[in-house]
């Protein structure tokens, strides 16, 4: 059996559709879905149903998928890493949103145990969770960071850790909402209160607003930056109120920069992922930096 076609084969499997297949594997789509035709004729047996949005494995598709994907990654990591199985030659492209990857995980990554730092060379984007699944999805990057959970079976992903979110301010904004009164007007203490955030749609206060007062925040933003150490700059100058992981502003609080104005017994979370293509932490340089992340979050709170 052609390894090409099972190679063609197991990408589409993975991604649930010829198109999306077609662009991992710089082919067009016809040549995919020539391939896997050729495959079901060699087989005679039908592999994928074809719908209106994509293609659904048979049971012969998700069987011969089973058996063959583990296989191919090995094949795959044989053809990168060549015969000198030194992953020091080995380079990790991570991706994930700038300030966690920044102020979590690349430091994490940094302190990893052996002879030469983490042992392998190490290439850092930047970008929103489209940008980031797009990216690896197309080969781009090897290991993603980001709190949109994918579907379907081209990514594996695994909770990394939860963010708790705050809701702060400079002091002289925090003496002018008493907590007393925030508590008992709740949303509506805050009208006239500027915004800092990150987004004109303002992503942070919004998720905020509707878990803790069950409603949409009334104001717009003031002051809009696309970087939460730059929100938690402005906030600490007076700028007005934001919504910032704790992890981010926890030195602030403890300097008095910025105060939290309220205490929510269940306080807002967020969930990051550690996402991957499927079949790729058989790459021994992935998966120790998976693992390694995995275990620096269980000490981050």
């Amino acid at each position: 059996m052609d390894l090409a076609l099972l190679r063609t084969f197991v990408t589409v499997h993975r991604a649930g559709s010829f198109t999306r297949a077609a662009a991992l594997l710089g082919l067009s789509q016809p040549a995919v879905t020539s391939q896997i035709r050729t495959l079901e004729r060699q087989l005679g047996r039908p592999l994928f149903l074809r719908q209106a949005r994509g293609v659904t494995p048979t049971t012969m598709g998700d069987e011969l998928a089973h058996k063959a994907a583990p296989h191919l990654d090995a094949l795959v990591e044989i053809a990168e890493t060549g015969l000198d199985d030194d992953s020091s030659l080995r380079t990790l492209h991570l991706a994930g949103p700038s300030e966690f990857t920044a102020e979590r995980a690349l430091p994490a990554l940094m302190e990893m145990p052996g002879g030469e730092g983490q042992g392998f060379a190490l290439r850092a984007s930047f970008g929103n969770a489209e940008e980031t699944m797009e990216g690896l999805a197309a080969g781009h990057h090897d290991l993603a960071i980001t709190t949109a959970q994918p579907r379907g079976a081209l990514l594996t992903a695994t909770p990394l850790c939860d963010e708790e979110h705050v809701l702060v301010a400079a002091p002289r904004w925090a003496a002018r909402i008493r907590a007393g009164r925030l508590r008992r007007k709740g949303a509506h203490a805050l009208e006239d209160v500027p915004i800092v955030e990150v987004h004109e749609s303002l992503p942070l206060v919004a998720r905020y607003w509707a878990s803790v007062f069950d409603c949409r925040p009334a104001a717009s933003g003031t002051v809009i930056v696309p970087d939460l150490r730059a929100v938690l700059a402005c906030a600490s100058a007076g700028a007005g109120l934001a919504v910032l992981p704790r992890y981010l502003c926890a030195e602030a609080i403890e300097r008095g920069d910025v105060v939290p104005l309220l205490d929510p017994v269940i306080p807002p979370l967020r969930t990051y992922f550690l996402v991957v293509r499927t079949g790729t932490l058989a790459m021994a340089h992935i998966a120790r930096a998976h693992a390694w992340l995995l275990r620096a979050a269980s000490d981050w709170t």
